[in-house]
């Protein structure tokens, strides 16, 4: 990923902020609320709430998004298979 991180304003609990990811992470975590049939500021805001004191809005994001499409069967491979498998699929 080489592109520079894009800035966008979201609003948190009634309060504007801006926040600073690259163009990838803003499509994943486009992609993550459209399938949980969310806003992007909801979901944001569900991550602002769940994240550590010390760690940043767009720390938290990324590792967000990480974690989704780390949990994500790999491609090709049906969920039905991980569980015939025994994996565990975890919760997003």
């Amino acid at each position: 990923m080489t592109a520079r991180p894009e800035k966008h304003s979201l609003t948190l609990r009634g309060h504007r902020t801006s926040v600073s990811l690259e163009p990838d992470f803003w499509d994943a975590f486009r992609q993550i609320a459209a399938e949980r049939g969310v806003t992007l500021n909801a979901l944001a805001d569900r991550i602002d709430a769940e994240r550590a004191a010390d760690s940043g809005l767009a720390s938290a994001i990324r590792v967000f998004v990480l974690a989704r499409f780390r949990d994500a069967p790999p491609m090709g491979q049906a969920v039905s298979e991980r569980v015939r498998s025994g994996a565990r699929q975890v919760g997003g």
